[in-house]
């Protein structure tokens, strides 16, 4: 009886047991809740949380430059020249308000309404995160003519602020370096902040934002500045497409309780759309209540302008937004007092009354530029029928591409050699460039897990076509059946048959071409697989090097001197590897195939905007940007087959 007291005592929940994490104690303990993640976005995010800063004072009116340098060993300095953050006593925490803003959380200018009308940070965490999450932190604030100097290490204060010296101009100069504690890397990569830093340059007229890197031999440097704004934003977005009207189609409003509202937009030859919304800033990858607003104003106006100048008649149906949506490259921008984001990722606008706004607001300006511009409307229209007419060919030939049912064997392709096993996360599928790799892969696999889909030649450019005829191509056809999922705005994610799909070709000019036509496909039209992280790429040998009794597999030229200069190049035989074909069943699975040895690469939608940007340089139209970009990278490519 007595150990049963003592056991019921042991288990007891009281309030010793709350644990009060001090300061920015909770920051260190669960980064991930604050930042997202340890790993590379999080670090980047530290970076945009300081600019974040610098931009409020560019939004209130108070700041024209901010610099961003990566200094030797991974250091970040972000200056600006805006008012300096406040050096003066906080009274309730009797401290120096800059030491209030770097240490406590939910500290700043941005809550009371009075230091910022809209401000760009998304929950309010902002430097003081920076500072927990740093080895080490200094800020140097230009304030009242003087320089004034804090200095943090892990969150806690070290050096207490003082005066260093005289200052003609304000301002706010914030240096850190990211705790090796915390993060997997300390690498910044370099065109990851350019694109974060870019945007907000085109998101605020004016502002100039440079860009330095230091690391290196010679210094890098990009200055981003653009007195167009988001019409700048879309120029940039369009620039390697063929535009159907020269100019953009920029429309701005300000009222009372929006600081800003602006849209820029323009058409292209092209058949993706790529609309870009921010609220304060802050992109909304999710969309929200200001973009449902665009698209149905657009839809509205599209329509109710075919049919009062006859381009639609009155037994015709009404053309579908996905097809008024075709060929426009759009940014949506607004700023707001009070911005409400929801969503998973808390990246989705829910002000209730931005729906109504957008929508009267674009359907009074643009319907205005189409009475002006009565031929640029006409070839818009147009467009937009001749989209709807192609999509309803598309639909017939999708019916003959879908499924009955998603685990219904007898309707899939006759190619297709499946796996045994029903369930979608346990299943892979491989692409294999043709029959004789096909052939291998099927007899190398292992079947109650892996199924094999050989494909015939190069697959369409989608790059260059509509709908319909992507889907009278039969490999795209045996492809979508396959998969289960269905296409573009049918497509339901929930219905994949296999959580990996892995594009498996030669280690060849031919084999990259095919592996780029299939991301391409996958981008344009199935983004949801590259979205869930069930798109990946194969990474099969180079080499095979055999010397005695040894065999090694190399997967890179370095791996291979690195092995020569372990073992020596006498007595050594090599054999490269220029086809998956050439490899027999056994050294298929060894080397590409076998989950326990393999090496497999994930396909990630960490940047959107460079990959479509990307996809439209190498497969689109227009030669000249894809000549400049060869000649970017020719020297970085050794050793190509042609």
């Amino acid at each position: 009886m007595a150990e049963e007291q003592n056991s019921k005592k042991g288990n007891h929940y009281d309030a010793d047991q709350i644990q009060v994490l001090e300061g920015l104690e909770a920051v260190r303990k669960r980064p991930g809740m604050y930042i997202g993640s340890t790993g590379a976005r999080g670090l980047h995010h530290l970076v945009y949380e300081v600019v974040d800063n610098s931009i409020d004072e560019a939004l209130a009116g108070y700041c024209d430059n901010i610099v961003v340098t990566i200094e030797p060993g991974n250091v970040i300095t972000v200056t600006d020249d805006g008012r300096g953050i406040p050096v003066g006593e906080q009274k309730k925490l009797k401290k120096p308000a800059v030491e209030v803003v770097l240490t406590v959380l939910h500290a700043g200018g941005k809550f009371g309404g009075e230091g910022y009308k809209v401000s760009g940070g998304l929950h309010g965490v902002g430097v003081s995160v920076v500072n927990a999450l740093s080895e080490w932190l200094e800020a140097e604030v230009r304030v009242d003519g003087k320089i004034h100097r804090i200095r943090f290490e892990r969150g806690k204060t070290v050096e207490p602020l003082k005066v260093i010296g005289k200052a003609k101009k304000t301002g706010t100069k914030i240096s850190f370096k990211p705790d090796p504690e915390i993060f997997e890397s300390l690498d910044f990569n370099f065109d990851t902040l350019a694109q974060r830093l870019r945007e907000l340059a085109f998101l605020n007229k004016g502002i100039c934002i440079k860009l330095l890197d230091r690391r290196g031999e010679d210094e890098v440097k990009e200055v981003y500045k653009y007195e167009g704004g988001i019409k700048s934003f879309v120029e940039y977005l369009n620039k390697n497409k063929n535009p159907l009207h020269k100019k953009v189609i920029y429309l701005e409003r300000s009222q009372a309780d929006i600081s800003d509202l602006e849209i820029a937009l323009q058409y292209h030859d092209g058949y993706n759309e790529l609309i870009f919304s921010f609220a304060n800033n802050i992109r909304t990858h999710e969309g929200g209540t200001h973009e449902a607003g665009f698209k149905t104003a657009l839809t509205r106006l599209f329509n109710d302008y075919a049919r009062k100048n006859n381009f639609l008649k009155d037994n015709e149906s009404n053309i579908s937004g996905e097809d008024i949506r075709e060929g426009l490259t759009a940014v949506v921008s607004v700023k707001l007092l009070e911005p409400q984001f929801e969503g998973q990722t808390k990246t989705k606008l829910g002000n209730t009354e931005m729906r109504g706004l957008v929508d009267s607001f674009l359907y009074e300006e643009l319907g205005a530029f189409f009475e002006e511009n009565p031929s640029i409307a006409r070839r818009l229209v147009e467009k937009a029928i001749s989209a709807s007419r192609a999509r309803e060919a598309a639909r017939k030939a999708r019916e003959l591409a879908r499924r009955k049912n998603a685990l219904e064997v007898s309707s899939l392709p006759g190619k297709l050699a499946d796996c045994v096993s029903r369930d979608p996360a346990m299943s892979e599928l491989f692409i294999v460039e043709g029959d004789s790799a096909g052939g291998s892969a099927k007899q190398g696999r292992d079947r109650r897990f892996q199924a094999i889909l050989p494909l015939r030649g190069k697959i369409l450019n989608v790059e260059k076509a509509r709908l319909d005829r992507i889907l009278a191509n039969e490999e795209i056809r045996t492809m979508i059946t396959a998969f289960g999922t269905g296409i573009g705005a049918e497509m339901d994610i929930k219905r994949a048959r296999y959580h990996k799909i892995i594009i498996m070709t030669d280690a060849d000019v031919d084999g990259a071409h095919i592996r780029t036509l299939l991301l391409t496909f996958f981008f344009r039209y199935m983004q949801p697989l590259i979205e869930a992280g069930y798109i990946y790429i194969a990474q099969p040998p180079l080499y095979k090097v055999k010397k005695k009794q040894e065999e090694y597999y190399l997967y890179s030229d370095e791996q291979l001197e690195q092995l020569f200069g372990e073992i020596g190049r006498e007595g050594t035989t090599i054999q490269r590897y220029k086809g998956l074909g050439e490899m027999n069943p056994e050294q298929l699975w060894e080397t590409t195939m076998d989950p326990a040895k393999r090496t497999i690469l994930q396909v990630t939608m960490d940047d959107a905007l460079l990959a479509d940007e990307m996809f439209t340089i190498l497969m689109g139209d227009k030669v000249e940007p894809r000549r400049n970009i060869i000649e970017k990278y020719a020297q970085q490519v050794r050793n190509l087959d042609i």
